[in-house]
């Protein structure tokens, strides 16, 4: 189960620094706009897997293991937004920082509740 868990972290970390990297790059501002699209994504990706794999067989533990714990643990940032939101609050960016942590924790949550849909629906489909 460990090596499970240390892959899907090692893939999830990795994509976490590609995407994110490419992301805040294509937005051209100091806005963390990288970390907000990684957290949104996660939070969708984590509820899709864990809805899918949880009425589904054709899962198992292992990998539901390494996609949850541990791709998505590897590929959210949350210790990455606390210090981004902490650091706009300390520069004095007090409108910046409350409409990032308003974006990234209504948006994440909206997202979540966007893959637990979708993951439902996956398993309408494969129901037929």
């Amino acid at each position: 189960m460990i090596w499970y868990i240390a892959i899907g972290s090692a893939v999830g970390g990795v994509a976490r620094y590609l995407l994110g990297g490419l992301i805040q790059r294509l937005s051209s501002g100091t806005f963390p706009t990288g970390t907000l699209v990684i957290n949104i994504t996660g939070s969708f990706l984590l509820c899709l897997i864990y809805r899918y794999a949880s009425d589904s067989a054709a899962i198992t533990p292992e990998v539901r293991a390494m996609l949850t714990i541990g791709f998505c643990g590897g590929y959210t940032t949350f210790s990455t937004f606390s210090f981004e939101s902490a650091r706009l609050l300390e520069e004095g960016e007090f409108g910046r920082a409350l409409m990032y942590i308003g974006l990234s924790v209504g948006v994440s949550l909206g997202a979540m509740v966007l893959g637990l849909a979708a993951g439902r629906e996956l398993m309408g489909l494969r129901r037929g």
